[in-house]
């Protein structure tokens, strides 16, 4: 990871707005967003990625992040933050126009699909793997067009 002070602050908004929240094995949810960011070549890219998930799951909100970060970064949110209503493939191509968001949800995705970070193999969690395979395939397609 790249540690300048930008992206020590995103760290912090994201482990304090994670805080409580858990993944599917109970692991600590802030985990993902820094896994993505470690994946991360420059400090723009770092910061969007510990802060992915921030507004479309915590109570932050682009208003807040705003005053904090340069446009790159909000921007490239903008567009990572899935609007409830939008469709999935969608949201998956306007990705495709910004760089940054698209390294980032790149990222997101190929640990969104490793699967061997769920430890507990049940009918529910087999549908849910069926399901992401099929997503994440798809929105990989669309991400990689020209």
């Amino acid at each position: 990871m790249i540690y300048t002070e930008l992206t020590n602050k995103a760290m912090k908004i994201a482990y304090e707005a994670h805080h409580g929240q858990h993944d599917i094995n109970g692991i600590p949810y802030v985990f993902h967003p820094y896994h993505v960011a470690e994946q991360m070549k420059d400090e723009l890219s770092v910061c969007v990625a510990l802060l992915h998930d921030v507004v479309e799951d915590t109570d932050i909100t682009m208003d807040m992040l705003e005053k904090e970060f340069p446009a790159e970064v909000i921007n490239a949110l903008r567009l990572m933050t899935h609007e409830k209503g939008t469709d999935y493939y969608e949201y998956i191509k306007k990705i495709r126009s910004n760089p940054i968001a698209k390294a980032v949800k790149l990222a997101d995705i190929a640990h969104n699909s490793d699967f061997s970070r769920i430890v507990s193999e049940t009918p529910e969690t087999d549908a849910k793997k069926e399901h992401w395979k099929e997503k994440y395939s798809k929105a990989l397609s669309i991400l990689n067009e020209e």
